[in-house]
């Protein structure tokens, strides 16, 4: 067994299939400190937050001071992912870009999906969403005299398109 490292670290819990939140719930019933990524999806009926890593969640142990045993028997728990039969932490600095990043505003399009323009000079022209361009703007792809073209538009100009025609 490896020197024990000092002070709490990360380590990837694996759930059961399905069974995120109600492992999350389990173990912060037992004090411990727990983080699940979510990320926002668009569903038939409206916004969803869906597991960003499903199976997946991350716990903060101390290898000293926290007792391991009850994790294992907790429910929706599968186990701690290890190799070689020793859990392996995860970087602090991870969970924190994780963390960062899904705080990030996101991207009202999908990368390749259809959107028309509903205000402006090129109002009910179809494009290709690109990317976000900012927080107010996206980069599209327009199709005008049969050349495509990126262009920056303001995102609240954009709306989905349900054409199937490509623009």
């Amino acid at each position: 067994m490896p020197p024990f490292e000092q002070g709490a670290r990360w380590y990837l819990i694996q759930t059961r299939p399905r069974q995120e939140a109600r492992a999350e719930e389990h173990l912060r019933r037992q004090h411990f400190e727990c983080y699940r990524p979510l990320k926002q999806r668009q569903g038939a009926g409206g916004k969803a937050e869906e597991p960003l890593f499903p199976g997946y969640l991350f716990i903060r142990l101390d290898r000293v001071e926290d007792n391991w045993y009850p994790i294992r028997s907790t429910r929706g728990v599968a186990r701690i992912v290890s190799f070689g039969g020793q859990p392996v932490p995860v970087e602090d600095a991870l969970i924190e870009q994780l963390r960062w990043r899904l705080a990030q505003p996101a991207a009202p399009f999908c990368p390749g999906e259809r959107v028309r323009i509903t205000e402006g000079g090129l109002q009910a022209v179809e494009a290709i969403f690109v990317s976000q361009d900012g927080e107010e703007r996206s980069v599209i792809l327009l199709r005008l005299l049969q050349r495509e073209h990126r262009v920056s538009v303001p995102t609240r100009y954009l709306d989905c398109c349900p054409s199937s025609s490509a623009p």
